[in-house]
């Protein structure tokens, strides 16, 4: 797939290419196991797939022990010959219209039944008993059936994001498998695209419509991840209530605290207006102990949304008084803090973590310490744990560090740099009786550069049981200054500390 700004190339089978003209011809070069091959008239149409299959059967030839064998590929051209028959109509045994409802007059495509037949189903059965057909489209879709059918001789497209959709409801609708899939790969791979209006939510409600889960969960990722960047865009407003609702259950949502959270969700209620028991829904999805006192009566005085349905959240709110009131561990005596509404969020505030940028991070291993508060609790509000960090970007497991070996006496076996990976330790300075009841999540932000913006596209955690995720950066490579994980040739990390509280003691009521 080749991409200049938003725009990709998707060539058949999804495959990536840097010559779509091969990816054509090879694609083209399934025709042989068509029983349609020997019983319909193929005019020109013929002779090129002829030539296809005589270009492919060269190609695969084994050549492997003759040093005066070459290759002979003349499969650009042959692509520019398929381009010229669909553009000028030579050979064509059959006519496709094209109306929709904002044009008076017909698109009118001259085709040929092989081709088409060979790649849609659709077509084949359409095409079966007549060779002029009449095809009723929306007018999204209708303004891209000629590329549409140009990847049908061609086996490859242009597309920009505004154009994704449409693509993928005519793969769909003519069972064109392979630009189907394609498509779907292109949009999973654009959701960092910058776009006007954003697109990541319209993406995320068309895979719901059509019921494509990799799709969906991709959108959602990318949502929760980069969380902070969509509340302050205009894509905010388009969220469905479902969707939002969705997010709003997530405890790996990136953002700068609960407060921030709670700010766009009263701006989305103000501006959407549900009846009352969504809008109630969608206030006690907010973890409001997460939110420091002082800012909890601020919003009890300030804000209309929480005014209006008080009555709904007083529980939830008298208990996050309760909770930075009282100490954790007493706390935990008589309310259940195992729930989503005392576990933090990945927040990005300075009290929770700390980013840390390392310049030419394949050099050596690198240290650093910072302090995050116990707890959410105000009750903990002035006790602060430091972290010690140790990154190794060569790090060895013990079953490939060198060892002496018997048949050569003082020999140690060669170990390559390529050979380790990279390692994220975090581990607190000291040890404190203020411990008791919590224990810590640690959570690894990495943030790439995608078309010109800084996201999140990678989230490592782990447990206090652990001091390291074992799959840390498992598939980078941190040699190349070009690697994705890479920006300006620095691993920009932000390490998040989240403090959760367990049930010590039952107390029977």
């Amino acid at each position: 797939m080749r991409r200049r700004g938003c725009v990709a190339y998707i060539s058949r089978g999804s495959a990536a290419c840097a010559a779509p003209g091969r990816c054509a011809c090879e694609a083209m070069g399934r025709l042989s196991g068509t029983r349609a091959l020997a019983t319909r008239r193929w005019g020109c149409a013929a002779a090129f797939l002829l030539l296809l299959l005589t270009v492919q059967a060269a190609q695969k030839g084994d050549f492997s022990g003759d040093s005066t064998a070459a290759t002979i590929n003349h499969s650009l051209t042959l692509l520019q010959r398929l381009q010229e028959l669909l553009q000028n109509g030579n050979g064509s045994d059959s006519v496709l219209r094209v109306r929709s409802a904002t044009s008076e007059e017909p698109k009118v495509f001259h085709t040929h039944q092989l081709l088409l037949s060979l790649q849609s189903e659709v077509f084949e059965s359409l095409l079966r008993n007549q060779s002029v057909v009449t095809l009723y489209e929306p007018p999204e879709t209708a303004a891209l059936f000629e590329k549409f059918i140009r990847y049908l001789y061609c086996g490859g497209v242009s597309i920009l994001l505004h154009q994704a959709i449409p693509m993928h409801q005519l793969a769909s609708k003519y069972r064109v498998w392979g630009l189907q899939r394609g498509v779907a790969e292109y949009m999973r791979t654009h959701l960092a695209s910058e776009s006007s209006q954003g697109h990541v939510v319209g993406w995320y409600q068309y895979a719901v419509r059509v019921g494509d889960a990799a799709l969906q969960e991709s959108c959602l990722q990318f949502l929760a991840w980069n969380l902070s960047a969509v509340l302050g865009s205009a894509e905010w407003g388009s969220v469905s209530v479902e969707l939002l609702l969705l997010l709003l259950e997530r405890s790996d949502l990136v953002l700068h605290s609960e407060l921030e959270l709670y700010t766009a969700v009263e701006g989305w209620l103000s501006r959407r207006q549900p009846e009352a028991p969504v809008a109630e829904r969608v206030l006690r999805a907010i973890r409001y102990p997460m939110i420091a006192p002082g800012q909890l009566f601020r919003l009890q005085a300030q804000s209309a949304v929480l005014a209006r349905h008080r009555g709904a959240l007083q529980d939830l709110l008298f208990q996050a008084f309760q909770f930075h009131a009282a100490s954790p561990l007493h706390f935990a005596k008589y309310f259940d803090v195992n729930c989503s509404m005392f576990l933090p969020r990945n927040y990005l505030a300075p009290s929770w973590g700390s980013q840390w940028v390392i310049t030419n991070p394949a050099r050596d291993d690198r240290s650093t310490s910072f302090q995050t508060q116990l707890g959410p609790s105000s009750h903990d509000a002035g006790k602060r744990v430091t972290w010690n960090v140790l990154f190794s970007p060569r790090w060895l497991p013990v079953s490939l560090r060198p060892v002496y070996s018997d048949s050569v006496a003082g020999a140690i076996q060669p170990v390559r740099i390529e050979d380790g990976r990279p390692r994220l330790v975090i581990t607190p300075a000291t040890s404190s009786p203020d411990f008791a009841g919590v224990s810590f999540q640690k959570t690894v932000l990495v943030g790439v550069r995608q078309q010109g913006r800084v996201l999140v596209k990678h989230a490592y955690s782990f447990h206090q049981s652990s001091d390291e995720a074992a799959d840390f950066l498992v598939h980078a490579d941190l040699q190349k200054r070009t690697s994705e994980y890479l920006i300006d040739n620095s691993l920009h990390l932000h390490i998040i500390i989240k403090p959760v509280y367990h049930s010590l003691i039952k107390v029977k009521k």
